[in-house]
């Protein structure tokens, strides 16, 4: 609607308004007969400027009501027409309904004291009883529609105010749909990266060697390492396949998902199974001259939280594909312990000039580990570090995971860079 024409509705009423004052004027209908006889056709001046003032009920509503005050004086002392009053009592509804908020709730203890004032001075004036009818009267005119117009105002802005309340929850949903949607791609991403990467980066070395060696013993092993990580890689694969096609979580499994050794694929790893990432591990650094230790003492406390397991298994698993890329040749030590109520992983690989031919690193392993210890309210450490005991400098990934609950967002990330050498190559995970 535009605030410099009158609304559609305020031209019907302004033409109804003064048609129908105009045929009350011919048929001499007046409030009050002996005024109407004297003043005649005067009495259409104030109903002239009353369907006037009704076009600005909305667009200027204080103004249309002061000329409508006027107007009314003016239609009361030239015999007054019914229609003229019905059209001031519209003013003044519009007043409440339209007006400026404060000016809105001040018109009804304005027309309340109006009415009382004008019935008791009436009352004084001519000391009979029909003084109240003309209160009466005013109040009727004045008092109840302001307090109508009051009452639509105030359940329209109610209305609004819930509207506006409905589309805010509305865009908050689509917020929170929004991260909730951003968090599981996420989740997705880090669990394709762990599953997939170090399968794939064993199979891209061993692949390497095999081409580049004649013998056939060499040959034979690389391959048997490449057949190994491709099994593993698919099952991983299918569980994770299978659990994105379930809406109620993670499958308990079903007979054709079931490995070689007659466990269920899609069952989310545990520490149970880090015997044997190690010695996959194991064989598939053997020809960069590793070793790899488990030094395991968190399985003497007892089970453990199975996101918590999970967690600490994936940081191993990327640790350890990590060292097969770019450690030294040399001893690499995986270490667990329950202590102060938070699994302690830790992961130490030398560094220095790495035996393993060059793998295109994506560069989330890093990012990977720090966000599952960020999510269940742990700390991550990640960089080189000389050992007091002479061993020489060695990378060090370091988890603390609590096992009693977690705290959201008080993991903290360390990763500094390694000195210069293959060996730094770990930190692109």
């Amino acid at each position: 609607m535009s605030r410099r024409r009158p609304h559609r509705d305020d031209l019907v009423i302004c033409g109804a308004g003064l048609a129908a004052g105009v045929v009350s004027w011919r048929l001499g209908l007046y409030n009050d007969p002996t005024a109407g006889a004297r003043w005649g056709a005067l009495v259409l001046v104030p109903l002239a400027v009353m369907a006037g003032a009704e076009l600005l009920r909305r667009i200027a509503p204080l103004l249309g009501l002061g000329l409508g005050v006027l107007a009314l004086v003016a239609d009361v002392a030239t015999g007054s027409l019914l229609v003229t009053v019905v059209m001031f009592s519209d003013l003044v509804y519009a007043a409440a309904c339209y007006g400026p908020r404060r000016a809105a709730r001040a018109l009804v203890p304005v027309s309340a004291a109006c009415s009382v004032a004008v019935t008791v001075g009436v009352l004084v004036l001519m000391r009979r009883p029909e003084a109240l009818v003309v209160g009466a009267v005013l109040a009727l005119v004045t008092l109840a529609p302001a307090s109508s117009g009051l009452l639509v105002r105030s359940h329209r802005e109610a209305a609004d105010a819930e509207r506006l309340r409905a589309e805010q929850t509305a865009l908050l949903a689509e917020m929170d749909r929004t991260q909730a949607v951003a968090a599981e791609r996420a989740r997705v991403a880090r669990e394709l990266h762990d599953v997939v990467a170090g399968h794939l980066s064993a199979i891209a070395i061993h692949a390497t060697a095999a081409l580049s060696r004649e013998e056939a013993e060499t040959r034979q092993r690389a391959l048997g390492v490449i057949r190994e990580n491709s099994t593993q890689g698919l099952a991983e694969m299918r569980r994770l396949i299978g659990i994105l096609r379930e809406a109620g979580g993670p499958a308990t499994g079903a007979a054709g998902d079931r490995g070689a050794d007659g466990a269920d694929e899609r069952v989310a790893p545990t520490l149970d199974g880090l015997t044997a990432l190690v010695a996959r591990a194991g064989r598939g650094g053997a020809a960069a001259g590793l070793r790899f230790v488990l030094d395991d003492d968190a399985a003497r406390s007892g089970p453990l939280p199975a996101p918590v397991e999970l967690a600490a298994y994936r940081v191993v698993q990327e640790a350890l594909a990590n060292a097969v890329r770019h450690a030294a040749p040399g001893t690499v030590r995986v270490g667990l312990r329950v202590a102060d109520g938070a699994l302690l992983v830790s992961v130490r690989s030398p560094l220095g000039e790495s035996r393993s031919p060059r793998v295109a690193s994506a560069g989330a392993g890093l990012i990977g580990m720090a966000e599952r210890a960020e999510l269940l309210g742990g700390t991550f450490s990640a960089g080189p570090e000389r050992a007091v005991d002479g061993s020489g400098p060695a990378w060090w990934v370091r988890v603390s995971l609590p096992v009693g609950g977690p705290s959201p967002g008080a993991a903290r990330t360390t990763e500094s860079e390694a000195p210069g050498g293959a060996g730094a190559g770990e930190a692109d995970g």
